[in-house]
Parts: C-alpha cells; structure tokens; sequence
C-alpha cells in the first residue's frame, strides 16, 4: 500500500503519535520555504492544532474542511468519509448554503473524478475538471464548478476519505502550493481524526453496553418482554442514528412470516402489524441465516412497511444467535440519509446478540417458574380430591343416615338442604380440580375447557368470580354445534348478569345427562344462578327471547324467573341425540 508523505504509519494496536515535533515535521516535509509566505505557514499550523482540539469526530471533519478551504482560497470544500465498500458513507459540503444543498437530491457516492485520489493515493489537480475522462456530469441542483483540487486524507496506513476542493475565489486555478499545503494539512489532521474515530467508538461503545446491561436487568427482574423490546427498539434507533426501529417477530399461527410487534419512531404506530415473507426477503434471510445485513437501499429488501414512505438505508440484525434466531431487528434512515457503517453493524449486532441471549434466559426463568406453579396445582388438586371431597362426601353420607333419625318434618328439610349444599360443593370442588389440572396457558380447547375459559373471563364484569359445575360425560356427548350454542348462551347470560343484575354471587352449572333406559333422551342443561335484583316487571325481554330462540331451534326450550332465595334463575335444556357419542367421561 503507498504511503501518504509524512504520515506516520505503525503496528495494530499502536497509539498514533501526537507529538507537535512530529506534526511539525510532516507538515515542513510539504512545504516549499521558497514559495510559502510565513503567515500561511503560521496559518496552517495553527488550523492544524485547531482541529486537533475537540474530539468529536464530525466536529474534527468540518473543521478541517473549513480549514483547507480557507487555506486555499476555495469557493467549495467537500470531505468524503469512505466506507467499507469503497463508496462514501458520509460527505460533508461547505460553501453551498441551505438552499443550494436541499436541491441536490443525492450526496456524492465517490465515483468518477472524485474517486481518483482514492484509486491513485495521489493528489489530483485539474484546470477544467470538465475536461477529465472521467467527469460524469453534476448532479441536479449542483452548482457548475470549474477547477478542482483533491487529495486522499490517509490515518496511518489506512485512507480515510478524499477531501475537496474547487474554484477559488480570486478565479485562479489551484497551483503547486495549494496542493501541497492541503496535503500537509490533510496528513497532521490524520492524527486528530483517528483520534476522533477512537473516541467515537468508545463512546458508542459504551452506550450500547449500558443499553445492553439495562435490557437484560429488566428481562431478569421479571419486566414485560414487550416493554422491554420496545425499550431496545428505542435504543437502537438513538444510539445507531436511525429514523425508525422496527422488531419483528415470528407469529406461530402464520408460518413463513415475519410481523411488525414493536416499532419506535414517527411512523410507529402507522407499520405495527405489518407482515413480511420470509422466503425471498432480505429479512427473511437474516432471521434464518442469524446474520446482519446492510441493505442501502430498503426497497432492494421487500420491505413493504419503510419503503414507500421514503426511506432508503436500512440494517437488519438478528435478535439472538445463529440456529436460534427469535426476530430481527431493522432500523431504517430518510433515503437522503448516509447508509450504515460497518461500525454500527458489528455493535448493534453484538448489542442485538446479548439482548437474544437475555431473552431466552428470560424466558427459561418463567418456564422454570410456571412449572413449579403448575406442580403446585397438581398438588393442591390431589389434595382437594383426596382429603377435601372424601370429608365432604363422608359428612353427607353421615348426614344421610342420621335423616332416618329426625321426627321433625323441619330438621329432616334443613338436613336435607345441606345435604345437597354439601353435594353442590363437591361438584364445584371437582370443577375447581378440572381447572388447575388444566390452567388456561395450556390452551384447553374441550367444551369443558371452553366453559371455564368463558366463565373466568365474565369475572371482571360480573365483579366476582362465578362458581362452576360441570356434570355428565359433557365432552364425550355434546356435539360441536350444540357446544357452540351453549357457549353463546352462556356468554350472553353471563353479559345479561353484569349489565343488569347488580350480583354478588353467580354459579353456572352444566349437566350432560346420559341414560341408557330406553324412551328416555339425554339431554343438555345450563342454569344460571345469580343473587340480584331479580327480573323486572315489564323490562325489555329481547336478549331472553334470544336465549329461547336458541333452544327451540335445538328443540328443546328455556326457563327465566326468580329464585327461591331472591335473584334471578335462567334454565336452557336441549336433547342430545342419541348418537352423539360414548356417553362415557371421567376425572
């Protein structure tokens, strides 16, 4: 690799030097005593020490191309930073204002004539830039430019970006002196910009380590995963410069797709939901191949969510590891926008790898702790059936017996009474039993299931929880189209409770009768039973109508009044035909 004049190359890992001797020294080498008046000399050494004085690497770039400009003499300046690639991640103008710079619809991407110090590691100083073989015309919006000055801005043996100049003010062309000055001016400030570059990277590094120690805090504190994505969406599109953060997640009961779940920036709200294929997709490819990917342009990725609302750059990463990929991650900048270096890439990567690992241990931790919670629910219900039933069903059998002994037609009725409260909470309890062996997370798709899914949920409109009995072989005998209209029955009852009732206490109770006697039909009985305020005379009736509607077309029919005790009863019995099913179900 050519060596820029008075650089000061050395080993991986070395510190560049920052001793003003040295400087001095590689400045000196380029410049002609004989031709160069003091004060430019004076002039350039003290914009040498100026853009070594801050440590912001953008500060440092403009600084130095302000400089050289006003060395020189220059109309226009420009600095192209190169990326990876070779073309230009970022282009800093001075001279153009506002104005000028927002009719020019794309940045320069260092092709043509402003390439040439770059291939060469030579300066290049034309009269009529015009003339060059490899001039390709200015962009739309540009400003006509006439002579021309480039030199190549190399950091120790790595070249930087090229650094331009164009039409000086007095009309001149560029000479010899002015080629030389900007080349000793681009050499010291080699030393401030890897500086700079060092600074930045420790800066960001930082950043996306804090970000990183916090996602997985929160994770491991049992915080919600999607606020916790949100939070890293929200990070990765501060800390990588992005317009919108985008995650997106795979969705189990659409398979080959990915969605957007999380989103944070302008267009939010507008993208949540939004689907992308998997199969032929940029971000199809990073989700399975568990690798990150500079798009430069998003269009080029299938992208329907960004691209049709002006953005160009975009970086895809994986959330987690290869072979265990939970998402990606995308974040997307205004086309305008320089694209992504491949700085931000291997960060937001390692950031993006950490968070996946933190998920996954977060979700091992609830797994870890759903499983004790449901080994606890195993045992309380072994104890319910074992201990609480068997003293229930004990005392009711005492109860039974000791009925022969009671002359009092009143003791006999209240005995019998709670003979039968006795046999209601027995099957409550077996109910009670049905559902912790069967919690709701395990997606319990039976009529049994279904019923207690539907009861559970009215808890929050009915105020209270509503107690259950299920009874009779309900799964083996009820068919799908009956079960569907007892779950609607039961939701509207239900909803006919919480609007109307005012009920502290409700209990649902459904019984599959099977009898094998023959003339005898099984049959199906929901009845719902709430302490309220009881039926009004005269009120509207529509949605009981509707409940009657429902069992007449079953042929069977539907009861409402008021309980023994106060409150409402609601009775909706159909006939189960006979082939409906084995008629056989246990615990």
């Amino acid at each position: 690799m050519t060596e820029l004049p008075g650089s000061h190359p050395g080993p991986t890992g070395s510190r560049p030097s920052t001793d003003l001797g040295d400087l001095l020294t590689g400045v000196r080498s380029h410049l002609n005593t004989g031709i160069t008046p003091e004060g430019r000399v004076h002039s350039l050494l003290q914009a040498v020490l100026t853009i070594g004085a801050d440590l912001d690497l953008a500060t440092v770039l403009r600084r130095l191309t302000e400089a050289a400009a006003g060395l020189t003499g220059a109309r226009y300046a420009g600095l192209g930073v190169l990326d990876e690639d070779g073309g230009f991640s970022e282009f800093i103008p001075v001279g153009m204002s506002d104005g000028q710079a927002e009719l020019i619809n794309r940045f320069p991407q260092g092709n043509g004539i402003l390439g040439r110090p770059l291939h060469d590691r030579a300066p290049l100083r034309l009269a009529d830039l015009r003339e060059h073989p490899d001039f390709g015309g200015f962009p739309a919006g540009h400003p006509q430019m006439v002579s021309f000055l480039g030199v190549p801005i190399q950091v120790r043996d790595e070249v930087f970006g090229n650094l331009y100049l164009c039409d000086k003010i007095d009309g001149e062309e560029f000479c010899a002196e002015d080629e030389s000055i900007v080349t000793a001016l681009a050499t010291a400030a080699g030393v401030a910009i890897e500086n700079a570059r060092l600074y930045e990277e420790t800066r960001l590094r930082e950043r996306w380590l804090g970000a990183s120690t916090e996602i997985t805090t929160r994770l491991l504190s049992g915080a919600d995963t999607n606020q916790v994505l949100g939070y890293m969406a929200e990070q990765s599109r501060e800390i990588g410069g992005a317009d919108t953060a985008v995650v997106l997640l795979p969705d189990r009961h659409a398979r080959g797709h990915l969605f957007a779940e999380i989103a944070d920036g302008p267009v939010a709200q507008e993208i949540l939901g939004t689907p992308v294929e998997i199969a032929r997709t940029q971000c199809g490819w990073v989700y399975e191949n568990g690798e990150p990917r500079i798009v430069p342009d998003l269009r080029e990725a299938e992208c329907p969510m960004l691209t049709h609302r002006g953005y160009g750059p975009g970086l895809l990463v994986p959330l987690g590891t290869p072979g265990n990929t939970r998402g990606v991650l995308l974040l997307g900048k205004i086309a305008e926008r320089a694209p992504f270096t491949s700085t931000t890439r291997r960060m937001l990567h390692s950031f993006s790898v950490q968070a996946g690992v933190a998920l996954e241990l977060a979700e091992a931790r609830r797994d870890t702790e759903r499983l004790v919670v449901l080994e606890e629910r195993d045992r309380i219900a072994k104890d319910l059936h074992d201990v609480v039933i068997q003293r229930l069903f004990a005392s009711a059998m005492t109860l039974m017996s000791t009925l022969r002994l009671i002359t009092s037609p009143e003791a006999e009725e209240r005995v019998q009474r709670t003979i039968d409260e006795l046999d209601g909470t027995i099957r409550e309890i077996r109910s009670t039993i049905f559902a912790l062996q069967n919690p709701p997370h395990r997606k319990d798709t039976s009529l049994r299931g279904r019923i207690l899914e539907l009861s559970e949920n009215s808890a929050h409109g009915l105020g209270c929880h509503p107690g259950v009995s299920l009874d009779g072989p309900i799964d083996a005998s009820v068919p799908d189209e009956i079960g569907e209209q007892l779950l609607a029955v039961l939701g509207e009852s239900l909803t006919n409770v919480a609007r109307h009732a005012r009920a502290t206490e409700v209990h649902v109770s459904v019984n599959a009768e099977s009898s094998a006697e023959p003339g005898r039909r099984t049959g199906l009985t929901l009845t719902v039973t709430d302490d309220g305020i009881g039926l009004s005379e005269g009120g509207r009736r529509s949605g009981l109508r509707n409940l009657e509607d429902r069992a007449r077309s079953l042929g069977g029919d539907f009861a409402a009044g008021r309980g023994e005790q106060g409150g409402t009863i609601l009775v909706w019995r159909v006939p189960i035909p006979d082939d409906a099913g084995d008629h056989t179900e246990g615990f």
